[in-house]
């Protein structure tokens, strides 16, 4: 079976957007929750803002949907409002409305997965990322994001590389296409921060970073880059993802097919030893 998805003293900071349009999806029912909650405690929203650290506006842009709560103020929240959990028990579904649509399925699974192995041929694997590479790669998206939604995806996505400090420690691998390495988005300066950033991952005792040369006269990924998936119960899945539409596959003979490309990927691409030189090497050239 395959499933298919189409395509963070006051804070003023009142968080993203959702994705979703105003006035539907999980934020706006979490929005009339809180408000619920703060009328039966008898609280204005100055009030309750300031017990819980947040302005006035940022409580009237929570009530009503248009922004997404911080995970630290749901906490907060709950507990002033003495909501016993009912808050909390929203904070993993309102902290997915920050990913574009056809993602938050990925999102979750990634979030809870004991191992993932990526293979990436367009741009640095977003896990990978640093903050000025994430806006760079958001910034040159068409048609064109506003800025609003720039940072709020920049936000989702380095809120995804909390995988990193998880434990149990998951297994990470990446095969990175040389091509990418040498794509200067966003400018040299920003590329040489993000190969670091690359190395300094790939020396994590749970990560392994191999490169796919240009040279090779041999390649079996040329039908695109994918992410494959094993959750805790021990199942296995492959996600695809095109121009913005996904597919996630969880029939096991589509997934098999996957794996075994991505194993010959690894054994075509650098060992991450030499992997790592090579990434040494093109730092050398910046």
């Amino acid at each position: 079976m395959e499933t298919v998805e189409r395509g963070e003293g006051e804070r003023e900071d009142a968080g993203p957007r959702p994705e979703d349009e105003p006035g539907s999806g999980v934020v706006t029912a979490f929005g009339r929750q809180l408000k619920l909650l703060r009328v039966r405690a008898a609280l204005e929203r100055p009030e309750f803002g300031k017990l819980v650290g947040y302005a006035g506006q940022s409580i009237a842009s929570f009530e009503q949907g248009r922004r997404i709560p911080p995970p630290r103020f749901i906490d907060r929240a709950d507990e002033v409002l003495d909501a016993g959990g009912v808050l909390k028990a929203l904070k993993e579904e309102v902290g997915r409305a920050q990913y574009p649509a056809f993602f938050r399925d990925m999102a979750r699974l990634e979030a809870q997965a004991v191992a993932l192995h990526v293979y990436a041929a367009q741009a640095v694997p977003g896990l990978l990322q640093t903050d000025e590479y994430a806006r760079a790669v958001f910034t040159m998206r068409r048609p064109l994001l506003d800025e609003d939604t720039i940072e709020q995806r920049v936000a989702a996505r380095l809120a995804r590389q909390e995988i990193f400090s998880r434990r149990p420690m998951p297994t990470l691998s990446f095969v990175i296409e040389e091509s990418v390495l040498r794509r200067p988005i966003g400018g040299w300066a920003l590329l040489q921060g993000q190969l670091e950033q690359i190395m300094l991952h790939a020396h994590r005792r749970n990560v392994e970073v191999q490169i796919m040369p240009n040279d090779r006269t041999e390649h079996c990924g040329l039908a695109g880059p994918f992410t494959l998936i094993e959750d805790r119960d021990g199942r296995r899945m492959a996600y695809v993802e095109v121009q913005r539409d996904s597919r996630l596959h969880t029939d096991r003979s589509a997934v098999r097919e996957i794996e075994e490309q991505y194993g010959i990927l690894r054994a075509q691409a650098l060992t991450p030893h030499e992997s790592l030189a090579f990434v040494e090497e093109l730092l050398g050239e910046k």
